[in-house]
């Protein structure tokens, strides 16, 4: 038998069979007479971490919204559900989440053990939604993790990598939905973020900036507008909202733009300042369409916003090694929150991600030479993208890790949801 592979067919999963459980009851037999289990997403990961030698399971089928509790503005949905299926059930019924990363087709429970974000000054990452969650524990008993409950509180959870056990529910904090645009611009040199960072990040809920490290200038600024008043569908074809001609230098776009050079925009979400609701704007791919260049690597490096923009110009010292691999670079602000295993945990940050073209030997060569000029800054990797880093560096960014491996040896003490990732990275 072939065997399976992730989304981007560089990772060729070691478990020797994928199961795919109808209901709770199926996934608690699985999980008692296995070895050794890990939960696989949507398969967005670009390393090991969810894979093991034992069995992987899919969730795709426990993907259902359980109860949306309007008194407390939260909602609560089965481990398998995607952002795309969630966020238009939450804005038929008046509501938001608060961001949503580029892709829309990655499982809500995968992105919060992974800690993936969307951007924006004052938007935590998605795991920070995360009030509560049910894990079904090696024994097949569950335990529920809570925001502020000791010992159980779900700021140590929701950043877990799957190691606690299999996530059977998550209840997210929601708000109420509303009206975005999105302009785009071009060229904005480099410069222009040495004088005027905090404007350029601040100037709207969501930007991004996309280089491809050609030059010192950024070929792409994303900027996703809130708009005031409620999502109306009285009005099927609104008027687009105007923009200033110009952003910081940067020229407004004749036209919509895919941010990878030579792709078609038609994947891409709604631009040009014509308004919509909002789970149509935070992503930059459409929920209906293949996201992104289709065969890619991804990498991504947090560190702390006061350090954004040195860091740049110290990869801009390396940039020759970096575009020639490269579809194209975004960077993106978080806002810091208290999850323990959160790369952005205490502080505020910005994410370098990196989408590269499908050559892993070349990529790990030049995530070494990238990792070295980032190391003055505390760069953090993402958790499920390829990175070279040291295990040891790694474990050193994080002050809560031996809380957490405290609650992994309680939780799971034989260490059936454990893999060589985990054993690596976190308890080694």
């Amino acid at each position: 038998m072939e065997r399976l592979r992730n989304w981007a067919g560089n990772y060729a999963y070691s478990a020797a069979a994928l199961h795919v459980p109808e209901s709770v009851e199926q996934l608690r037999e699985l999980i008692i007479r296995s070895n050794r289990v890990k939960t696989l997403g949507t398969r967005h990961s670009f390393n090991a971490i969810a894979d093991c030698d034992g069995i992987l399971i899919s969730l795709e089928k426990l993907n259902r919204v359980i109860a949306l509790d309007r008194e407390n503005h939260r909602v609560t949905v089965e481990g398998g559900i995607r952002y795309g299926e969630l966020s238009r059930y939450l804005n038929e019924n008046g509501y938001a989440l608060h961001n949503l990363a580029s892709l829309p087709h990655i499982t809500v429970a995968g992105a919060c053990a992974t800690a993936t974000h969307g951007s924006g000054d004052r938007n935590q990452n998605l795991a920070a939604a995360v009030y509560s969650m049910e894990v079904l524990k090696a024994d097949g008993e569950t335990v529920v993790f809570t925001r502020g409950e000791p010992g159980w509180d779900v700021a140590g959870a929701a950043v877990s990598f799957g190691g606690l056990g299999v996530i059977v529910s998550m209840t997210l904090d929601v708000i109420p939905a509303f009206p975005m645009c999105q302009h785009v611009y071009e060229r904005l040199p480099f410069a222009q973020l040495q004088d005027h960072f905090d404007e350029i990040s601040s100037s709207a809920y969501s930007v991004s900036l996309f280089t491809d490290w050609k030059q010192e200038s950024f070929n792409q600024v994303w900027l996703k507008r809130r708009l005031d008043g409620p999502v109306s569908d009285a009005v099927s074809d609104p008027p687009p909202v105007q923009a200033a001609p110009e952003f910081f230098g940067a020229a407004l776009a004749d036209g919509k733009r895919n941010p990878v050079p030579g792709q078609s925009p038609v994947n891409c979400s709604e631009q040009m300042g014509i308004p919509g609701p909002w789970h149509e704007r935070l992503p930059h791919f459409r929920m209906e369409f293949t996201p992104s260049a289709g065969d890619e690597l991804q990498s991504e490096y947090f560190v702390p916003r006061e350090k954004a923009v040195e860091a740049l110009y110290a990869l801009g010292r390396i940039r020759d090694r970096i575009w020639p691999h490269l579809h194209i670079s975004e960077i993106r602000t978080i806002a810091a929150d208290d999850l323990w295993m959160s790369p952005s945990y205490k502080r505020d940050s910005v994410g370098f991600h990196f989408t590269w073209k499908a050559d892993e030997e070349a990529v790990r060569q030049v995530l070494p030479l990238m990792e070295e000029q980032l190391a003055p800054y505390e760069a953090r990797p993402h958790w499920g993208k390829l990175f070279t880093m040291p295990p040891d560096q790694v474990k050193a960014l994080y002050e809560k890790l031996p809380d957490f491996r405290e609650l992994l040896a309680r939780c799971d003490p034989e260490g059936k949801f454990r893999n060589d990732f985990l054993k690596t990275y976190i308890m080694g």
